[in-house]
């Protein structure tokens, strides 16, 4: 597995076997510095020292923004190409907050809490407001922005756990 320099700074040693679709975490401190690994490239998640991190590599919310902003961008590149729209270049800027109670009207369950994502296009080159309009409509619809506002299920299960229910 090839890495991309996923924890020179830190102890990390050998990276695990990742397969395909598959990402590992694993621990490079007692802290919150984390090995990131998927098949072909390994980096650091950590929190800011203000936190108790290190500031060695990008916050969980970070990589969240990042593969949400990766995946808008890709998909609207693609798409221009495809459809031979002068499109030079794109710029997506991701925020991430927590709205609370008094915020948080499309909140629901008991704490009231709604996270927020805020996304910013910049669409560069000759577009006219149809292309510009296309294009924004088309960013809404990338994989990884469907995943996030569909419903989504999250199965966890302790490694060598029975599959029963049992414990």
């Amino acid at each position: 597995m090839a890495q991309d320099d996923p924890g020179k700074s830190a102890q990390a040693g050998a990276a695990p076997a990742v397969g395909p679709h598959e990402v590992v975490v694993t621990e490079l401190d007692r802290r919150f510095l984390r090995g990131v690994f998927s098949e072909h490239h390994g980096w650091v998640s950590d929190e800011p020292e203000a936190y108790g991190g290190t500031g060695r590599g990008p916050t969980p919310y970070d990589l969240l923004l990042m593969s949400l902003g990766a995946c808008t961008s890709m998909t609207v590149r693609l798409y221009a190409n495809h459809q031979g729209i002068p499109l030079e270049d794109i710029v997506v800027r991701l925020t991430h907050r927590h709205v609370h109670e008094e915020d948080a009207e499309d909140a629901g369950g008991e704490d009231r809490r709604l996270d927020v994502i805020g996304m910013e296009i910049e669409l560069v080159g000759n577009l006219d407001d149809h292309q510009r309009r296309r294009l924004l409509h088309i960013a809404a619809h990338c994989p990884v922005h469907r995943t996030l506002k569909g419903e989504l299920a999250i199965r966890t299960r302790l490694k060598g756990a029975q599959q029963d229910g049992g414990t």
